[in-house]
């Protein structure tokens, strides 16, 4: 098993990062607090912390810049019925701290809003994890990172699409919501477009 990948990123999307380490390209899946984490370290060394998932049909690994932030994806993904995808987006639609938060008061109705959750599969994650997800130390928590100004250009947008649709979203449906955030709220940073699509997708 990988415990860690420390390497220099050499690229940069809302769901992926590629670090190159020991002459190895690394394509490693990650959430949008990771990426908020990462942004602005192109080129540089950065360490993610790595789960490992092994399939017949594929192996991926998905990284973070907070160990207990894996620990709580981990724990998603022992819930019956959630996969590394779905806890994924899971954790790009709530920060660590704020789906703490959502399992310890049991708030099921506010974390059936991602896609393909419902609110039995919400429910479950709240009965499966409530004491384990109140022991974990979040004292790294990805909410506290600087949110980066980025001006809104069609980069923005391009950005945001192209990271619903990685995600599993139809491309049109995409582009309509991202449409819609970014018209009511045009200074929006790249993390948050996503964070409001997956409410609205």
């Amino acid at each position: 098993m990988i415990e860690y990948i420390k390497g220099i990123l050499t690229e940069l999307t809302p769901t992926t990062a590629v670090v190159e380490a020991a002459g190895i390209g690394y394509d490693i899946a990650i959430t949008l607090p990771t990426y908020s984490a990462l942004v602005g370290q192109e080129e540089k060394e950065v360490k993610l912390f790595i789960t490992e998932i092994i399939r017949e049909d594929a192996h991926e690994i998905y990284g973070f810049t907070v160990k207990a932030e894996r620990q709580l994806f981990e724990l998603l993904t022992t819930v019956s019925g959630v996969g590394a995808a779905t806890a994924r987006m899971i954790m790009s639609a709530f920060s660590a701290e704020e789906l703490r938060m959502l399992i310890a008061t049991g708030n099921s109705k506010a974390m059936a809003k991602v896609k393909g959750l419902g609110p039995k599969t919400a429910q479950r994650i709240i009965v499966d994890l409530k004491d384990k997800a109140l022991k974990l130390d979040l004292g790294g928590d990805p909410t506290e990172l600087p949110m980066l100004d980025v001006e809104v250009d069609n980069g923005v947008k391009a950005e945001a699409i192209s990271a619903l649709t990685m995600l599993g979203f139809p491309a049109t449906a995409s582009g309509k919501a991202v449409d819609k955030i970014l018209k009511a709220e045009p200074a929006l940073t790249v993390e948050a477009v996503i964070r409001k699509a997956l409410t609205m997708l």
